[in-house]
């Protein structure tokens, strides 16, 4: 998080610091690490709250994290081709300006709300909340929050989701874990894309960017897969098959849902 940049002030939380908000003013009135202090506190309780609601509608939320051009929106237009026939699905889209993500989703027939974010580079809880209000979520089994593509702020919000898909393309460097260990360590599954593109490349080596994941004592899955060749999906729909399957029965899993509301940890 920059506090050069203004990311920790976004459109969700902005309330809490302006006149009248509940931080508008911190013990000493200046102190702006109490401010970011008072607003991941403030995000937490609120991404408590999310969970409790997908929770209670028995809907698994899976945020999707990567750079920007990883393959995310590619990747759910397949997953959802894949698993619609299963699965009611809805998504929740990130992005600074546009609803070209959205729009894209809509195109299969599945609900999108979008979230501008304005200049931040990252969702929030209270941002996914507001979203909410929008979508009808009884009868939903699979939410998926496709987040701002930034390898850095989205790892640090809680949203209330209950698992974290790290994705890292091909014609990203494989050394991506090593540079942003804390996206990386946050994620219960990482996601080699763009797997097509390694018939041309000779610069990624897969084996390397697993090595850097665990590195970081991450023991989650990896999954190598083109959206573009769907033969390539099954260990990523198999994945999620058993997450839907443990929020339906409320159980722990490997990967599991931990009770507390920590995410999904997966077990290479």
């Amino acid at each position: 998080m920059c506090e050069t940049c203004g990311c920790t002030i976004t459109p969700g939380n902005a309330h809490l610091v302006k006149a009248d908000g509940k931080l508008e003013h911190t013990s000493d009135g200046t102190a702006s690490i109490e401010v970011l202090s008072s607003l991941l506190h403030e995000n937490d309780h609120q991404a408590a709250h999310n969970r409790e609601h997908f929770s209670r509608h028995g809907v698994l939320a899976v945020n999707l994290m990567s750079s920007p051009g990883s393959g995310k929106t590619a990747l759910l237009e397949a997953t959802i081709e894949a698993l619609g026939s299963e699965f009611s699905i809805a998504v929740v889209e990130g992005d600074l300006e546009t609803e070209n993500d959205a729009e894209r989703i809509r195109a299969h027939g599945v609900p999108a709300v979008q979230i501008t974010t304005g200049q931040a580079c990252h969702l929030d809880a209270h941002m996914v909340h507001d979203a909410l209000h929008e979508m009808d979520l009884d009868g939903v089994d699979l939410l998926f929050i496709e987040n701002v593509g930034n390898l850095v702020c989205p790892a640090s919000f809680d949203l209330g989701h209950h698992a974290n898909v790290t994705l890292l393309s091909v014609t990203e460097g494989d050394d991506k874990p090593s540079k942003y260990p804390v996206m990386f360590r946050a994620a219960d599954l990482m996601l080699l894309t763009k797997s097509d593109l390694l018939d041309v490349l000779d610069d990624f080596d897969t084996a390397k960017a697993e090595r850097h994941l665990r590195e970081l004592a991450n023991p989650a899955e990896v999954f190598t897969l083109s959206a573009r060749r769907p033969e390539s999906l099954e260990g990523w729909l198999g994945w999620l098959r058993e997450a839907v399957a443990a929020q339906r029965a409320g159980r722990e899993l490997n990967p599991s849902i931990q009770p507390d509301g920590a995410a999904l940890h997966s077990h290479g």
